[in-house]
């Protein structure tokens, strides 16, 4: 167990965009060499177009699982990872052995996110059914535990509503044992309960049940929604609450002496009052030290101590970083 108070900060970037194989990589050297912990990707398959219009969710360059084995070469400490895997998109056995593989190739660095996905239009551009939440999280849940089997190395039988897998043993086994950190996220009650009980991380994040981004994904992460979601993982956790490690990712970053253009800019996108933005949990508006406060507050208030930022603020948060990474 441990005292939310002081664990120590942990920062993530998440990267859409590439337009060479040494920009990739020089991302992921610029990430460590700031002191991020973490680069991570996203499992999108959409380049530009209606899907990118529809969602309100930005275009995506690279393909996850190979931009993050490219990250990982090109470093020796950055840890990499997706955040999240869409697990409709995936065969589980497929993507436990993919991500044992790179945790063995990159001697024990990988986290691995999992969602239910939620970018409705993606599941008809792909030409993939969305079933109804519960249905998604169910499977969801069953695709944990076929990762969990087949990184033991011991025989696998799982035989669920939705996934089955069985007749083998996994290998390779992952450096980290019993598994890399799994990495679970969301903003409704049953998926954080769900990654409460299964997740060794566990992202507070927009609900974005209505299958795109807008004024409604901010309207449902103010403060007290957020202490809302945290008593759902408490009770999906139960005892080992205190041993989940809870991220929030800061979409709202504008690090300044005076950020009020930046603020305002913000608020009317997604129809919101700037003085609302601003004390936002996933904002991160004001001057370095500013900025620096709100994070120890939130740490020592609601427990966070793991931040994500969009590949564009990298550089940006880069100064808070070294004040707080590993604090």
């Amino acid at each position: 167990m441990s005292d939310r108070r002081t664990r120590p900060f942990r920062f993530s970037v998440q990267a859409f965009e590439a337009d060479s194989g040494q920009q990739w990589t020089g991302v992921a050297r610029r990430a460590e060499e700031l002191g991020y912990s973490t680069l991570f990707t996203t499992d999108h398959y959409f380049g530009p177009g209606d899907i990118s219009t529809t969602s309100g969710h930005r275009p995506v360059d690279v393909a996850p699982l190979t931009a993050i084995t490219a990250a990982a070469m090109a470093t020796t400490r950055l840890r990499v990872g997706c955040r999240v895997f869409c697990v409709d998109y995936h065969n589980p056995v497929v993507l436990a052995k993919e991500l044992a593989t790179l945790d063995m190739l990159s001697e024990g660095r990988v986290e691995v996110g999992l969602g239910a996905g939620w970018v409705a239009a993606e599941y008809e551009g792909l030409g993939l059914t969305m079933d109804r939440p519960g249905v998604r999280i169910e499977r969801l849940a069953e695709v944990v535990e076929v990762l969990k089997a087949h990184w033991s190395g011991k025989p696998v039988d799982v035989q669920g509503t939705y996934v089955h897998a069985s007749g083998f043993a996994g290998r390779p086994l992952p450096v980290q044992r019993p598994h890399p950190p799994i990495f679970i996220g969301g903003g409704a009650p049953r998926v954080l309960k769900l990654a409460g009980r299964l997740a060794d991380i566990v992202s507070i994040n927009f609900n974005n049940a209505a299958g795109k981004l807008g004024a409604g994904s901010v309207g449902s992460s103010t403060r007290d929604a957020t202490v809302e979601k945290i008593g759902w993982i408490r009770e999906g956790a139960g005892d080992r609450f205190d041993d989940i490690e809870l991220e929030i990712a800061a979409y709202f970053v504008a690090i300044s002496e005076d950020p009020t253009d930046a603020l305002d800019a913000m608020a009317r996108r997604f129809d919101v009052a700037p003085e609302v933005l601003s004390e936002h949990p996933h904002a991160l508006i004001g001057s370095v030290p500013q900025v620096c406060d709100k994070l120890e507050q939130q740490r020592s208030e609601l427990g966070v101590s793991y931040v994500n930022v969009a590949q564009r603020s990298m550089e940006a948060l880069a100064p808070v970083v070294a004040r707080l990474a590993g604090t």
